[in-house]
């Protein structure tokens, strides 16, 4: 079984721990339509449009 030869020092430890896991936050744009934040190259979720087009109709789901 593989055994460390040194100590290892509690600042090589914590940089190990730092902030390596610690994900970034979505990029979010704004709908030119109706000013909803949503994910790039997605349909927006309050208007229903993408591209400058109507794809889906959100009068009839409400």
């Amino acid at each position: 079984m593989a055994v460390p030869k040194r100590k290892t020092s509690k600042a090589r430890r914590d940089k190990r721990r730092s902030s390596v896991w610690k994900l970034t936050a979505p990029a979010l744009v704004k709908c030119p339509n109706c000013g909803a934040l949503n994910l790039p190259h997605r349909i927006c979720a309050e208007c229903g449009r993408y591209d400058g087009k109507v794809v889906l109709n959100m009068d009839a789901k409400a």
